[in-house]
């Protein structure tokens, strides 16, 4: 099965300009990408790794992971010549003095494990500050492995890999963005470089689809939670960070992990509107203010509703499970409620603004909500 792709701008292909000083990224090329509302996969809070390349003499596999952008220093040389922020293989060289060229087939490559499987939605190759040094086309092909596999394990013949992106063109000191449309799950990437180069930083966009044998040996788990399939749907404010925060495995370590709104000057209130990873009965929930000491909102209220039992799928048909409460700074406030409750959809909204790190809903899965994941599991391939 082949992927429908879009190809970066015509603006993107080519060498960025050589860096004459000033902000690095003032000329950097970017789009804006409408798959990236969605989680990024490939997230190391996830646990997401880079765990083979077949060269990495320039620069390591594992900065294409790291979650803030990448970082120039034009002054920073090492034994091997200009150390980069990313991965990047050394020049491929042919055959023969005849043939000094690398062949059309010459590649390079890493493997990714995803940290939350999933049907993924769109790919962004960052070429950052690779200007003149960046490859001249990448591929990206998805696989779907049980278990732990060894590097060896996923390079056996007998892996199905699935082009999510055909071989195409880049530019250098680029956002390098392309939509992805293939309904399968799958657990690993590879990434292919032709045919030599560097890439600063890989992102991979899309829904986290859990194995419900595993949430049902759990029986209480977060069910909110992205790595178990919940997911952010709307916010009021992005202003300073993401709604997708909330829902990060782990409690925040700094501000910039957490979801921070900018300041209100009216009479309303922010919000955050989450997917749950199906129908569920939920039976306590944490609000946690960690690291948002001067930020955090000053009172906030939980709602939610099951739009799988004939309810609103829209704004409407909300149930409040907890009343306007204040929140105390740089804490974490748990909840037990009254009696369980059925839900698929979730709401908190802070008041007047400020922000939270995490939202934590704890409960199992309905019969219902089992079902629907075990059917959407087998469809997408398990």
């Amino acid at each position: 099965m082949t992927a429908q792709h879009h190809f970066p701008p015509a603006g993107f292909t080519g060498d960025a300009k050589p860096y004459v000083g000033g902000d690095p990224y003032a000329d950097y090329r970017t789009a804006d990408f409408p798959f990236t509302r969605y989680a990024d996969l490939a997230d190391r809070r996830l646990g997401a790794g880079v765990i083979a390349a077949n060269d990495e003499f320039f620069a390591h596999r594992e900065n294409l992971l790291v979650p803030e952008r990448a970082e120039f220093d034009p002054e920073h040389f090492g034994h091997k010549g200009k150390v980069m922020d990313g991965w990047e293989t050394r020049r491929r060289r042919g055959a023969s003095a005849d043939h000094p060229w690398p062949t059309a087939e010459d590649h390079d490559w890493a493997l990714i494990r995803l940290g939350a499987p999933g049907v993924i939605r769109g790919i962004v190759v960052d070429t950052a500050h690779f200007r003149g040094n960046y490859p001249q086309a990448v591929s990206v092909e998805g696989a779907r492995v049980a278990g732990s596999p060894s590097p060896e394990e996923l390079l056996a013949d007998d892996v199905k890999w699935t082009t999510l992106v055909p071989r195409t063109p880049v530019g250098g000191h680029a956002a390098n963005g392309f939509a992805v449309s293939v309904e399968q799950r799958f657990t690993h990437l590879r990434l292919n470089q032709h045919p030599d180069g560097g890439i600063a930083r890989l992102r991979v966009h899309g829904e986290v689809v859990p194995d419900p044998a595993w949430l049902a040996a759990l029986g209480t788990f977060d069910v909110v939670a992205l790595e178990n399939g919940g997911r952010a749907e709307d916010a009021s404010n992005l202003f300073y960070s993401p709604a997708t925060n909330t829902i990060q495995p782990g409690r925040a370590r700094v501000m910039h992990e957490c979801w921070e709104t900018r300041r209100r000057r009216d009479q309303g209130n922010d919000w955050i509107r989450y997917r749950l990873a199906a129908q569920c009965e939920i039976r306590a929930l944490e609000i946690d203010t960690a690291y948002l000491k001067g930020n955090a909102a000053g009172w906030a209220t939980v709602s939610v509703k099951d739009a799988e039992d004939g309810g609103d799928g829209g704004d409407g048909g909300w149930t409040e499970v907890l009343p306007r409460t204040r929140l105390q700074p740089d804490t974490n406030h748990r909840f037990v409620l009254p009696a369980p409750v059925v839900a698929t959809h979730a709401r908190v909204d802070i008041y007047p603004d400020g922000g939270i790190s995490r939202l934590r809903l704890f409960g199992s899965l309905t019969e219902q909500g089992s079902t629907h994941l075990s059917t959407r599991h087998q469809e997408l391939g398990g």
